[in-house]
């Protein structure tokens, strides 16, 4: 099991910029995918974006889109979400998962490790 914790939460107005990391240790695997997800109140946990660990390759919710960058360093075993333009829409406990097994992308219910969350609030 790959134990994970999440940083850089806070409160911030609208249009600025936070950026969150996410820690790893334990067990790691370079095949894994590494994914950031949040959960507003009253709605469910949504995919924010992802990374594969060796390659890099991205991939983006739409609504994260232009305004979020997803990034890695394996030497330090991080994982980091930098968020511009934040928005209301965007309050929510944003969480870090792992997919150990670097088949899954987008679907919360296939990664097996999840941190804490941090939580994040946009005022407007």
């Amino acid at each position: 099991q790959v134990q994970l914790v999440e940083s850089g939460g806070g409160l911030v107005q609208a249009g600025g910029s936070l950026r969150l990391s996410c820690a790893a240790s334990g067990r790691t695997f370079s095949s894994a995918v590494m994914g950031w997800f949040r959960q507003a109140p009253g709605k469910e946990r949504e995919f924010v974006a992802s990374i594969s660990w060796s390659a890099g390759t991205t991939y983006y919710a739409e609504s994260a889109k232009g305004r979020f960058t997803i990034s890695r360093d394996n030497a330090k075993n991080t994982v980091a979400l930098q968020m511009n333009s934040l928005t209301p829409e965007d309050t929510a406990v944003y969480y870090c998962a792992a997919d150990l097994s670097g088949r899954y992308y987008y679907t919360p219910r296939q990664f097996t490790s999840w941190g804490q969350g941090t939580q994040v609030t946009v005022s407007s």
